[in-house]
């Protein structure tokens, strides 16, 4: 048997439907956001990075910084082992509370990303619930796909946000069965949002527990950065919200939220969370310093949604094809792989921008995007400089500009089986 050929082939086949993907090398300058170095052939080129889910620029903030710095000082760099065994470091014990707050619920449990969060929970409340039913909507994330299958559960998938279906399914249901519906607050390609309070209400009426992954939304909405379900004031009604420490809060890691039964009974019969090494103190320590700037700090929140929005007003007035999008994610439609990679390609080597290319399957065939996470250091004078860079490279590469707003494509449920979110979430 030739092993090493079926991987070359597996390879080959990627290169051949443009979707294999390259990682820029980069090195990112602390104080000097979104300007990092990028290494290529020996070389090292200051560029501006657009595409970064650090979205409100806390990675490089001072009080994440100095946290960081002094937990690593005082207590070395790694955890030491799994939280059972001498990992439960008192920073996480801190950020833990510090969450469990941020949520309004009883507890909160940190995983090593929020990938395992998710894949390890959900797959471990169906497992303890009898007979459950998961209703999952079907633009879920690749890790919410991941607990789904590895619950074991039988599964029902709803048209994306369409809470008429999700009724349907539900109504359908033995009454006394019980019912786990999960579900994003923001989806992180399109920059939608779920209809939150209609899903909690059939839940509700129906006896469903309800479970919301918040990673594109805790820091960046609600009052102190709670998430979309803060920001609408129904927080308290869904059972198990999730989110991560990797995107606004910049730091490293995921977690969930609920009753003290619900997140204790997790602690202890998840694998995903009992055999894997805990979070170091330094990251606990510079997380928890970020979330609690984040409860009292609005400005960060109010000039990324104000530099978001510019962008999209820019983006539109040059006819370039911004997709509809509600938050701060703003995707601009190409439509073919080949032509998605070779704008991407031109913006890093003409231009010194960085936006990575996003194609199936992360997004289906023939939407595919470049996706634009505007911050609130990218200044007026940038996203003028990303305008006349994006023209220029729509005329070079030939992607139809448009005075239109593409639509959305129907996305199937086999599609979305597939589907994984841009590389890291």
């Amino acid at each position: 048997m030739d092993y090493q050929s079926h991987f070359q082939s597996a390879i080959e086949a990627l290169h051949a439907e443009k979707r294999y993907r390259v990682f820029a090398d980069l090195e990112r300058i602390a104080g000097r956001f979104p300007t990092a170095l990028w290494r290529h052939d020996g070389k090292a080129r200051e560029i501006t990075v657009w595409c970064s889910n650090d979205y409100l620029g806390m990675g490089q903030h001072p009080d994440v910084i100095a946290a960081m710095t002094a937990a690593v000082t005082a207590m070395g760099s790694g955890a030491g082992g799994t939280r059972n065994i001498s990992g439960t470091n008192h920073p996480l014990v801190e950020l833990e509370r510090e969450l469990a707050d941020l949520h309004g619920k009883e507890a909160a449990l940190v995983f090593t990303s929020g990938f395992v969060s998710n894949e390890a929970s959900i797959s471990t409340i169906a497992k303890l619930l009898p007979d459950c039913l998961i209703l999952s909507d079907e633009l879920n994330h690749a890790s919410m796909i991941e607990g789904v299958r590895k619950s074991g559960a039988k599964k029902q998938i709803f048209r994306h946000n369409d809470v008429a279906h999700l009724e349907e399914l539900l109504k359908a249901a033995d009454p006394a069965r019980p019912k786990l519906i999960v579900f994003e607050s923001v989806y992180s390609m399109d920059g939608d949002v779920a209809p939150i309070e209609k899903i909690v209400e059939l839940a509700e009426y129906y006896n469903a527990m309800t479970y919301i992954d918040e990673v594109h939304a805790v820091g960046m909405y609600g009052p102190r950065g709670g998430g979309i379900s803060e920001r609408d004031g129904i927080a308290e009604r869904i059972d198990v919200i999730e989110g991560t420490l990797a995107k606004a809060f910049g730091v490293l890691g995921g977690y969930i939220t609920g009753t003290r039964a619900l997140i204790d009974s997790i602690r202890s019969y998840a694998p995903g969370f009992i055999f894997t090494t805990a979070l170091p103190p330094a990251l606990a320590a510079a997380a928890t310093a970020s979330i609690r700037h984040l409860k009292t700090s609005q400005s960060e929140r109010d000039a990324q949604q104000r530099q978001a929005a510019r962008a999209k007003a820019v983006f539109s007035d040059a006819k370039l094809p911004v997709m509809p999008s509600d938050t701060h994610i703003v995707p601009l439609l190409v439509g073919d792989a080949d032509l998605c990679k070779k704008a991407s390609d031109h913006l890093l080597q003409r231009h010194g921008i960085y936006i990575q290319p996003i194609n199936y399957p992360t997004v289906p065939r023939g939407t595919e995007r470049l996706r634009i996470t505007p911050t609130p250091l990218h200044g007026d004078g940038l996203i003028e400089t990303l305008k006349d860079a994006l023209v220029e490279t729509w005329q070079t590469v030939g992607i139809r500009f448009s005075t239109e707003q593409p639509q959305h494509a129907e996305r199937s449920s086999a599609v979305t089986s597939l589907v994984v979110s841009q590389a890291g979430g």
